[in-house]
């Protein structure tokens, strides 16, 4: 009986990182990626383009909006419309904008502070735009990203599009975290080239403007787009070339909590939305959300069972003692990295450490959601 679950546990620790890749690798892609990001922007400004409407989502970002809305203003596109959408802020952010307002950057704000998705839904009632693209304050976009993005809607299959986020350390070094959302960008390829992503980057991304009737104001508008776009016969795809740049956050203690409050809005959104794991509706995509959202989320617990059960069964065969001491040793450099913050410069301990951080972070926030927390209003991590 413990050997049954400990290769349970195994498997279930071992499923969404490592084996549900490979078997999306196995699966014939669907699609193929569009033409290279020159010759579409090379169509794009010999063509009637499409209008985009960008909505930026700020919240008391005094210090940085005025760098975003620079850097937006630089962005190549015919026929672009630029938003704000403050939610409720309470600094000068809103003036910041006002300034800009002769370049044709437009202010929607909401008179209370109901959360990012609130924020969003009001500007969307505001845009014009066919298609919409949202972006955070604290990323940066390349130029020529709006066309890039565009050229994926001249299929119309394709209802939604991610950008590709780049994780910038302070050190100028990509490890850690980094190499976290280098994983997440390579399996967001695999799934976009089969059913379709189970959630987007919610710092770049655009949608078509059809698709966000249904917005959600208590469920994260990036897995809540995906969701649309899976109900209405659409499927959200991944732009490996258009990229988001964005660096560390300033307060780890403060990611820690972004962690936290991303994963129990992950939970509320598959609670509010449970038919999108029914394969009988949503096949091949609802097997996705599955295997990378509740098998990434429920990876802390098949730790902990493979930890004590690993102990129950050392004596019982070489396997299981060298289970044991395999995780002895990977905890144990956790453990010495968590008290010696000079272990976490190397990026062979940094993982490990981050990797234990993140299902710490889950285990978390999966006891606070079932114990009846929820989260619509948002902070923006200070980086």
């Amino acid at each position: 009986m413990l050997e049954a679950v400990f290769w349970i546990a195994v498997f279930g620790s071992l499923y969404s990182y490592f084996m549900y890749p490979l078997v999306l690798m196995a699966l014939p892609a669907k699609r193929a990626l569009p033409a290279p990001v020159a010759e579409a922007v090379a169509r794009n400004t010999q063509a009637v383009s499409p209008s985009v409407s960008l909505i930026i989502t700020a919240h008391n970002e005094v210090g940085r909006i005025r760098q975003k809305l620079e850097n937006t203003l630089e962005l190549v596109y015919p026929n672009l419309e630029l938003i704000v959408a403050s939610d409720c802020s309470a600094d000068a952010t809103d003036d910041i904008v006002r300034e800009y307002q002769s370049k044709g950057i437009l202010l929607s704000r909401t008179d209370e502070r109901l959360g990012k998705e609130n924020a969003q839904r009001d500007a969307i009632a505001m845009a014009t735009g066919d298609i919409i693209v949202f972006s955070d304050v604290a990323t940066s976009i390349p130029p020529n990203a709006i066309a890039a993005l565009v050229r994926y809607f001249d299929n119309p299959a394709v209802g939604a599009i991610s950008s590709e986020d780049v994780f910038v350390s302070r050190d100028g070094g990509v490890v850690g975290e980094g190499a976290y959302v280098k994983y997440e960008m390579w399996l967001r390829k695999l799934e976009s080239l089969r059913g379709g992503l189970v959630g987007l980057s919610g710092s770049f991304f655009a949608v078509r403007h059809v698709l966000c009737q249904r917005w959600d104001i208590h469920a994260p508008s990036d897995f809540n787009t995906a969701l649309n776009c899976a109900l209405d016969g659409y499927v959200a795809v991944s732009a490996p070339d258009v990229l988001g740049h964005y660096q560390d956050v300033a307060d780890p203690g403060k990611e820690y909590q972004r962690k936290l409050r991303t994963v129990i809005r992950g939970w509320t959104a598959l609670a509010r939305h449970p038919e999108v794991l029914n394969p009988a509706k949503f096949g091949l995509f609802a097997w996705q959300v599955f295997s990378h959202k509740l098998m990434r989320w429920a990876v802390p617990w098949f730790l902990v069972v493979l930890f004590v059960v690993s102990i129950m069964l050392a004596g019982s065969g070489w396997i299981y003692s060298l289970a044991l001491v395999l995780q002895l040793a990977f905890y144990g450099v956790v453990l010495a990295a968590h008290f010696s913050p000079a272990l976490r410069t190397s990026g062979y301990i940094r993982i490990p450490y981050f990797f234990v951080q993140v299902n710490y972070a889950i285990a978390h926030a999966t006891l606070k959601f079932l114990g009846g927390r929820r989260m619509t209003v948002w902070s923006p991590s200070q980086r």
